[in-house]
């Protein structure tokens, strides 16, 4: 798995019978720990920057680009982790 950091941030502001949309706010030096989706997510970065995306196989560079937003099927097993000198933020939109 991964090394120990501080947490990320997270407001969620949707939790209704169809989606749960949760804000993610991961300042430099930060993750969201590691998890599983269970439900397939589309990510909508509203602030741009690097990350890194730790994976049992191994861990990916990933670039936050704001207006570019991506879907993952449920399943996904990760942790996120902010190495990069910014503020990164996006919204996590679960597909209930």
């Amino acid at each position: 798995m991964t090394d120990t950091y501080p947490p990320a941030a997270s407001t969620m502001h949707i939790d209704d019978k169809s989606v749960r949309v949760t804000e993610w706010r991961l300042p430099p030096g930060s993750a969201t720990g590691w998890h599983k989706h269970e439900m397939a997510y589309v990510i909508v970065p509203t602030s741009g920057g690097p990350l890194r995306i730790a994976t049992p196989d191994g861990d990916v560079a990933a670039e936050m680009v704001v207006g570019k937003p991506y879907i993952r099927p449920a399943g996904v097993e990760h942790d996120v982790i902010n190495d990069g000198p910014g503020e990164v933020v996006f919204m996590e939109v679960e597909l209930k």
